[in-house]
């Protein structure tokens, strides 16, 4: 062979070399996108355990309150719902922004039943509620960085489909942006749930 052969068989290799290494950098990046939207998943489950347990408690005291009551159990269940679309299709922006909308519902739901729970002295002064209050309260923290890491990772992953030459192998291998979760659009989604017992 000459040496013209060898040198273009050498660019060659080169180029494929850095192709395999682009993809499976991708790989890597899209894998940290799951994981982190596990983390998201598991503290969202953590959070929808919660609430049987805060409306058991509150029953025992709030008899005239079975409409906020019913409220919370049924924006649980499209919370619920909502998560596990989205966890089939992680990456997917509908499903992403279904999943918050059914959150802020379950958020907001919970928060009339705190509120009306301020009002019952009993309800206040239960050991148990306290309890399930600061378990909600460290929830929603880990809630908050599950999400920050998970929109790090997306962050992260698209940044790198969308630089040369890493663009070239996405585009070939078919690796679409990822959808990161939106943050709050409204003042009170930007408050912080009132949890006092």
């Amino acid at each position: 062979m000459s040496t013209l052969a060898w040198i273009i068989v050498a660019v060659i290799a080169l180029l494929l070399l850095g192709a395999v290494l682009i993809y499976n950098r991708l790989i890597e990046l899209r894998n940290r996108i799951a994981n982190a939207f596990g983390q998201i998943d598991v503290q969202l489950k953590r959070r929808h355990d919660l609430v049987p347990n805060l409306v058991e408690v509150a029953q025992r005291y709030m008899k005239h309150e079975a409409e906020t009551l019913q409220a919370v159990i049924a924006a649980r269940g499209q919370a619920q719902g909502a998560a596990a679309g989205a966890r089939q299709r992680p990456g997917d922006a509908q499903a992403l922004g279904a999943m918050a909308m059914a959150e802020q519902g379950l958020m907001g739901s919970l928060g009339r039943l705190l509120a009306v729970a301020e009002s019952y002295p009993e309800l206040k002064a239960d050991a148990r509620m306290r309890e399930l209050g600061e378990e909600l309260t460290s929830t929603e923290n880990r809630i908050g960085f599950a999400r920050q890491a998970y929109n790090d990772a997306a962050l992260d992953y698209n940044n790198a489909i969308g630089v040369f030459p890493a663009l070239v192998v996405a585009r070939l291998f078919n690796f679409a942006p990822n959808a990161m979760l939106q943050s709050t659009t409204s003042e009170a989604e930007r408050a912080v749930p009132r949890v006092v017992f």
